[in-house]
């Protein structure tokens, strides 16, 4: 479907693609790392071989300094007097970050929402329909879905999905946990033996996500995002959370936050603005793709928030955003070209960005700003 612009001109639908060469799920705090931080083994002639070693085993390349770090932290971690069963762990953790992110690499062009629900759903239950029904429009949308492998609603998403369009990121249990079977022999079908490395691929790959009904394990990855957004750590994203028509599973939730946590003081009236109840699947697949519509992504740089836009922004409505979020930013937004901090994102160097100093820390309020942009006035051509 063609979108229109203010001026009634149609232009191309914007597919679900990302123009992006890496992803940093933090918002920019991973891309500020520096690239080599001088660390050094104790050793200057060991520091001298495994860089020698890294430069002959990757060749010319700009991440031999962050290779040689990895290297140099292994060796003092052993040198530590790391217990064993510490040394496993970090080195089976290593692994399963490798393989994922090896998997993932391919794919990071196209956005992705991650799905979490029961997997003691039955086939026959509302809420497997629904999720079957919402992984279809989604994909339809050029989304790809990440659920965690199993049946329940995560085999429902997976159908609904398509096998191309799926990722299983299954949980090595000390029962028996199997795959569903519309990804079982994918190689996008991920086993992990960590719970902590699983989640981060969740939300490290995801551009939203969708919660159904479930027990501890979706009350924890949901509430794991929603942490990690509302304090920053994530960059703001959609979290949808969608009953089945008739139920009430996440009303309740949601009448939870509002009578003991709000009520309490343990969070604020903007942190309900980072997710949306709804039994509409309408409403939930709008949810996520409405967030994209002009919004692409945004990165800090030093103490600038630059916000990067699909579109230009009118003056008029600039002045607007200005005028409408003057307690979220310090001095006047501007619209500009890309800061020279950005350079090494070169995918997206050609997106106008807005930015400005973000002085009051509520991710609820940028959730809103987001919102804000997405319903603004565009100028009539696509950068």
């Amino acid at each position: 479907m063609n979108e229109r612009q203010p001026n009634g001109a149609a232009t191309p639908a914007l597919p679900a693609q990302l123009e992006m060469q890496d992803r940093d799920f933090t918002g920019g705090n991973i891309a500020s790392i520096p690239a080599h931080e001088r660390t050094s083994v104790g050793d200057i002639s060991t520091d001298q071989t495994i860089r020698r070693m890294v430069d002959d085993w990757l060749g010319d390349s700009e991440r031999s300094d962050l290779v040689s770090e990895l290297v140099g932290t292994a060796l003092k971690t052993g040198r530590d007097n790391t217990a064993v069963a510490d040394l496993k762990l970090m080195n089976r953790a290593l692994r399963e970050m490798r393989r994922a992110n090896k998997i993932f690499e391919s794919y990071r062009h196209v956005r992705k929402v991650s799905v979490f629900g029961s997997a003691r759903t039955r086939p026959d239950e509302p809420a497997y329909a629904t999720a079957v029904e919402f992984a279809r429009r989604m994909a339809a949308a050029g989304y790809m879905v990440i659920t965690g492998g199993g049946d329940g609603i995560m085999g429902a998403a997976q159908h609904g999905a398509g096998r191309e369009n799926g990722f299983g990121l299954n949980i090595q249990l000390p029962f028996e946990q199997s795959a569903n079977a519309t990804i079982t022999g994918d190689p996008k079908l991920l086993s992990f033996k960590y719970f902590f490395t699983r989640k981060l691929s969740f939300v490290k790959e995801a551009d939203a996500f969708a919660s159904f009904a479930g027990g501890f394990g979706t009350i924890d990855e949901t509430f794991e995002a929603l942490t990690l957004i509302q304090t920053g750590k994530a960059t703001v994203m959609p979290i949808v959370l969608i009953d089945a028509p008739g139920g009430d599973y996440w009303q309740q939730v949601l009448y939870f936050c509002e009578t003991q946590l709000l009520a309490r003081r343990l969070i604020s009236q903007e942190d309900l603005q980072l997710f949306k109840v709804t039994s509409n699947l309408d409403d939930a697949v709008r949810e996520i793709t409405g967030f994209y519509k002009v919004f692409h992504s945004y990165r800090y740089v030093g103490k600038k928030l630059a916000v990067r836009l699909k579109w230009r922004l009118t003056p008029a409505a600039v002045a607007t955003l200005n005028e409408k979020f003057s307690d979220l930013f310090r001095g006047t937004l501007e619209q500009r070209s890309a800061l020279p901090e950005e350079t090494n994102e070169e995918g997206i160097l050609h997106l106008p960005r807005l930015t400005g100093v973000m002085t009051k820390k509520s991710f609820g309020r940028l959730r809103h700003f987001i919102d804000a942009i997405n319903t603004a006035e565009l100028v009539k051509v696509k950068t």
